[in-house]
């Protein structure tokens, strides 16, 4: 099962656009109505959704690492600094984590981009 990815409001609609082309399933907070929701919130949807949370926000990283220091399950965060990271390095780092992983290899797991 290929991976479908959960999006905040933070990313750059360059990347999900970027990423439909190539067939791969992305989710934005602005489309699921979760625009200016708490980082936990954002978090737990993504859970609920059974998919993985893409960010540049830093404040996901310390909500990420809290529950796996607490032991509550997420989906999994994959992060990418945005001064470091470029589109199109997002673009392809994304689309190969979609082809490549099973959803479950990323639970309770944080990766950075790039890859």
């Amino acid at each position: 099962m290929k991976v479908g990815f959960y999006f905040d409001e933070n990313v750059e609609r360059a990347i999900t656009a970027g990423l439909r082309l190539r067939g791969v399933d992305v989710l934005t907070a602005q489309e699921d109505q979760r625009r200016r929701t708490p980082d936990a919130v954002v978090l737990d949807r993504a859970t609920e959704l059974g998919r993985p949370l893409f960010s540049h926000d830093d404040d996901l990283l310390a909500e990420a690492h809290r529950r796996q220091l607490e032991g509550v399950p997420f989906s999994g965060v994959i992060y990418a600094h945005q001064a470091w990271t470029s589109v199109g390095e997002c673009i392809r780092d994304l689309e190969l984590i979609a082809e490549a992983t099973e959803p479950e290899e990323l639970q309770n797991q944080v990766v950075y981009l790039p890859i």
